[in-house]
């Protein structure tokens, strides 16, 4: 990997066996990275990024104002986040079994053996968001499966640090970040939807989004909508 100066703007290159120029900026910093076929000389780089300046800004002034939560410490009347919906944190030490347990429309009771560390709190929350999403998923999965005429040989939630959702085109295979377990419902349709589609295109090119506009009409809202959400503390690493 190398870099790459264009004014004040520090891009990294990373040549790769594929057949066109990625481009790619990453949160939380705006971190700019150009994927490119080994063949492309610098020059062509030099000016596909120059095209793109105007959206690697906007996107970076995106990320320099989104809401980031405080790193949880999973205490007493902690704020937490499931299906777009604030709740608070109950921690319920006992002898008993582990468990999650949502109480009404208020908490998030966390039941743990005394003396639990922050660590092993924060696992049993995600191993719970992880058995919440994926009771979720297949439902959704099938009903776009059947609108969009696709359909996905597997699918797995995974947590990730740059993307909401990936699709493996060769496998047929969906990942949901697990992150989305704390967002909107329709925040982890459209996410289940735009993979499905890749399995029509696997371009984010002018018929990706044609079928986008024919199969979500209101993916852009959606998107903005998830964009704008508080994120999550990450200690982000590339």
């Amino acid at each position: 990997m190398r870099q790459m100066e264009i004014g004040n703007l520090s891009i990294e290159i990373v040549k790769k066996d594929i057949k066109n120029i990625h481009l790619a900026v990453y949160p939380p910093l705006g971190r700019v990275r150009l994927a490119a076929p080994e063949n492309v000389n610098d020059e062509t780089l030099r000016l596909f990024t120059i095209s793109k300046l105007s959206w690697i800004r906007k996107q970076q002034r995106r990320f320099a104002v989104q809401e980031r939560q405080p790193e949880r410490k999973y205490i007493q009347r902690e704020s937490h986040y499931f299906l777009g919906k604030r709740y608070l944190l109950r921690v319920i030490e006992s002898d008993k079994p582990t468990k999650v347990v949502l109480r009404g429309k208020k908490y998030i009771d966390l039941h743990v053996k005394p003396n639990s560390t922050k660590v092993h709190k924060q696992h049993l929350m995600n191993d719970w968001y992880r058995s919440e999403l994926k009771n979720l998923i297949p439902d959704i999965i099938a009903r776009w499966e059947k609108k969009i005429g696709v359909q996905a040989e597997d699918w797995g939630v995974k947590q990730m640090k740059t993307k909401w959702g990936t699709c493996n085109i060769q496998k047929k295979r969906i990942l949901v970040n697990l992150e989305l377990a704390k967002k909107p419902v329709h925040c982890l349709e459209y996410i289940i939807a735009h993979e499905l589609v890749h399995l029509l295109e696997r371009l984010h090119n002018e018929r990706f989004l044609a079928y986008m506009d024919k199969f979500v009409p209101k993916w852009k809202y959606y998107r903005e909508e998830l964009n704008k959400l508080p994120v999550s503390h990450i200690d982000w690493e590339y």
